[in-house]
């Protein structure tokens, strides 16, 4: 093509078309040209000889599925809108498949009964399907892509972790034969579930993956980050708290120029945003469970420093499956003791609970809030805040959370010293799943003693077409484009 694609708003996605590799079919759906395909061809072999040299052995699933194993393992609900559900001529329930994990435990199920027939490795090259809300940048992120999904299955922890570092050393060979820039990047597991997980992320601008770096060289994905714990504060010099009235202050800006109009500090320096605990109100959106037939709302309450923004997205990964939004006027109406703008502690979490309040509004608190730091936050009452409110002494918490925006300058997780973020798009996934799909499904072998076990699972994911599924709660996020034509 001469020109480029009017609709085309990456400089990939317009190269890739004008020099006739794709072509656009709808939205976030590509029809693959005899140049396009010959590179994907390669990229799958270079798969297939890295993933066949560690043991593992190939097999090919439908893309379309039925309900019923999504629905034991609550995905049919969890993935919300983003998986294409439908119905065949009989009113059955189907779905195009986004992941397989699933199908590929059912199958070890039926085949395998000993621990002798363990460990295995098994894969596919399969195209996936997930109903994106907003396609974007070409194949980068898409409705429908091709995916390079395994699954490990082993007879106890220990064998999950060797699966584990041998499919993650084939992603590092497989990227290095590519001669692909990447980075190893610690992540949520998320609804995906598992213990441990680490994203594969190609650094570039285009990237909608912030990931943060430490001084020591580890990398984590920001939803993953940990605050360092910091060491408590001793508040028996503190004053007893008090609470003032401070009118019309219903924004961070106002109550810091009403705290030093009327209340300065007895220290000399001004107060600022950092002094005020802002409670900002949440709800949950939980998906049906054992006690609940049907999604349900939970109101709760979040506690971080005023000079701080809560990252949704961050917060939400701490949730999984459940999906996070601010509190509507509606939510709100439910918990009259909630002033807006003059939101505190004192009617929430363990306070409400010691008071006598039928189901409290559950409270937790980011975890830069240091115990024994003192706070100047809402009073619960119209135009009245309190001053030197103590967390540990004046109030408790329902727990801990990694609730803000991470900032250049924070320290590391591993204390190495304060981090940088670059930005990338994610190549790549490993996680180590544990027992949740088996025990949901019911897989177990007969151990040595002939007792019956649940079975260690693995899965690793490459996007090949090229794509890699967002978790099914962030749509934000993730695919990327697997060499170069």
């Amino acid at each position: 093509l001469r020109e480029d694609p009017a609709d085309a708003d990456v400089d990939s996605a317009k190269l890739l078309q004008r020099a006739g590799y794709i072509r656009k079919a709808a939205p976030g759906i590509w029809t693959w040209l005899p140049l396009g395909l010959r590179v994907l061809n390669k990229i799958e072999a270079i798969i297939r000889e890295e993933i066949n040299g560690i043991g593992a052995q190939e097999v090919h699933f439908p893309a379309l599925l039925p309900r019923e194993p999504y629905e034991a393992t609550h995905r049919w609900e969890e993935y919300g809108d983003n998986i294409f559900r439908l119905k065949d001529r009989h009113e059955a329930d189907y779905l195009l498949a986004p992941t397989h994990e699933e199908m590929f435990t059912l199958l070890v199920k039926d085949m395998y009964s000993s621990y002798k027939d363990l460990p295995v490795t098994l894969y596919q090259i399969q195209t996936k399907y997930r109903d994106e809300f907003r396609p974007r940048a070409g194949l980068i992120r898409g409705r429908e892509f091709v995916m390079k999904d395994a699954y490990s299955f082993t007879i106890d922890e220990e064998g999950m972790r060797k699966a584990y570092y041998d499919e993650r050393g084939a992603y590092e060979r497989i990227f290095q034969r590519l001669d692909l820039k990447y980075v190893p990047v610690f992540a949520m597991s998320g609804p995906m579930g598992g213990s441990a997980s680490e994203e594969f992320l190609a650094p570039m601008p285009i990237g909608e993956d912030t990931f943060a770096l430490a001084p020591s060289g580890k990398a984590w994905n920001v939803e993953a980050l940990s605050t360092p714990e910091l060491p408590e504060i001793d508040a028996s010099t503190t004053p007893a708290a008090s609470k003032e009235a401070t009118p019309d202050a219903k924004t961070i800006d106002n109550m810091i120029e009403r705290a030093n109009a009327d209340h300065p500090r007895t220290d000399g320096r001004e107060w600022q945003a950092s002094d005020i605990l802002k409670n900002v109100v949440i709800t949950v959106k939980h998906p049906e469970d054992e006690e609940h037939d049907e999604p349900w709302r939970e109101v709760i309450v979040v506690g971080v420093p005023g000079d701080r923004t809560v990252d949704m997205k961050r917060l939400e990964a701490q949730f999984a499956p459940a999906e996070l939004e601010e509190a509507t006027e509606e939510d709100l109406k439910q918990h009259p003791e909630l002033v807006p703008g003059y939101i505190g502690p004192m009617v929430l979490g363990p306070q409400a609970e010691a008071a006598g309040v039928k189901n409290p509004v559950r409270y937790l608190i980011d975890a830069h809030v240091v115990k024994g730091s003192a706070w100047f936050t809402g009073a619960d009452e119209n135009e009245v805040d309190y001053y030197n409110l103590v967390y540990g002494r004046d109030f408790k918490v329902d727990g801990v959370v990694e609730a803000v925006e991470v900032r250049h300058g924070d320290m590391s997780p591993d204390g190495s010293g304060p981090l940088s973020f670059e930005r990338g798009v994610e190549i790549g996934q490993v996680f180590q799943l544990g027992l949740k799909y088996s025990k949901a499904l019911d897989l177990k072998v007969l151990d040595q003693n002939g007792k019956a076990v649940p079975v260690w699972m693995g899965c690793y994911g490459i996007g090949v077409s090229p794509c890699w599924p967002a978790s099914p709660k962030h749509t934000t996020t993730k695919p990327a484009w697997l060499g170069r034509p």
